[in-house]
């Protein structure tokens, strides 16, 4: 009752007046019987846009994260999502995903019709990807057809991470039925799988005009993920070098240099005094820690500098010569 109220009454007459969505080809959607739709996954609202566009009921496997949300909202998402006809899709794989499969093979066998996206995820890029052969094992198993279906513009009108979406058409593209009869006993056989899986991810490319990218959605949105954390923690040039002098003790600039012997012992020669006084030394890394004694007379010796350490007797004698030439 829900589903309908939903889609007949408040959300379906709300988006076709301000999005106004065109289809294509929904005479190829079968009146009754079971099938499977597959379709392409560009934005959060195609599991709205589509189930307006069929004029049957269309039960969704979406991501079980929208069932396990805390808190007030995430009960409220786990609600709607049950009450708008979507069942929760481990993608952990395994049992936990096989389960999963079961529950979409009830809805199968009950003649209803099954909505799926084979990448697994949202595009991260408008692309289409690698299409997991979970779909696969479905058709194998059950027999029925498959009705390809691209979405059209919904990454425009709600790109990942964007609540509001922008006012803007979309379309629905509904392809003609795929029949895999043809490899009817071979359920269990992975090289199938994949032929199956791989020809209907030809088709979604084929309707949809997408590039296809032969990767999986999900191992590209990892990479993306941690090289963007990895440019977020990555210093500035220099940084290092900057922060290790400014966080130097007076008792670390005036330690001795590496090999010299203190009163506790000789300082080991295995290169820790250079990390302290420069970090990944470098040609702009500043002095380093043979210098240590030149920083105490004159620091960042160069030619301006000024006399260094070693100098330091031979300017008192110096003094003195210029004194008594002087007379």
């Amino acid at each position: 009752m829900f589903y309908w109220i939903m889609k007949r009454v408040i959300v379906g007459p709300l988006l076709n007046l301000l999005f106004r969505p065109w289809i294509k080809g929904v005479d190829n959607i079968p009146a009754s019987g079971p099938a499977v739709l597959v379709s392409n996954h560009l934005s959060f609202s195609d599991s709205i846009f589509l189930p307006i566009a069929v004029p049957r009921p269309v039960v969704f496997l979406a991501k079980s994260e929208y069932f396990t949300g805390r808190g007030l909202k995430g009960r409220m998402t786990a609600m709607f999502f049950r009450l708008s006809n979507q069942l929760p899709m481990d993608r952990s794989g395994g049992a936990a995903s096989s389960s999963s499969l079961t529950a979409g093979m009830d809805i199968l066998n009950a003649g209803g019709l099954l909505g799926i996206y084979p990448e697994g995820t949202r595009s991260p890029d408008g692309r289409l990807y690698r299409g997991k052969t979970g779909v696969a094992k479905l058709v194998l198993a059950t027999g029925v057809p498959v009705i390809p279906v691209a979405m059209i513009g919904t990454d425009k009108v709600q790109p990942i991470g964007r609540r509001i979406p922008n006012i803007r058409r979309v379309g629905v593209i509904i392809g003609e039925p795929l029949d895999f009869s043809r490899y009817e006993g071979l359920a269990e056989d992975r090289f199938v799988q994949r032929s199956v899986t791989d020809e209907i991810m030809y088709e979604l490319m084929r309707l949809s005009g997408q590039e296809y990218v032969d990767a999986y959605a999900s191992t590209v949105k990892d990479k993306l993920a941690a090289e963007k954390a990895a440019g977020r923690k990555a210093p500035r040039p220099g940084a290092d070098t900057r922060r290790a002098a400014v966080r130097l003790s007076p008792a670390e600039q005036a330690s001795p240099a590496r090999g010299a012997v203190t009163e506790i012992g000789q300082v080991p020669d295995d290169g820790t005094a250079d990390q302290k006084v420069g970090k990944k030394a470098g040609p702009d890394a500043g002095p380093t820690a043979d210098s240590a004694v030149d920083q105490k007379v004159g620091k960042k010796a160069g030619p301006d500098a000024g006399p260094t350490a070693d100098s330091a007797a031979d300017q008192k004698v110096g003094k003195r010569t210029a004194s008594c030439s002087g007379r």
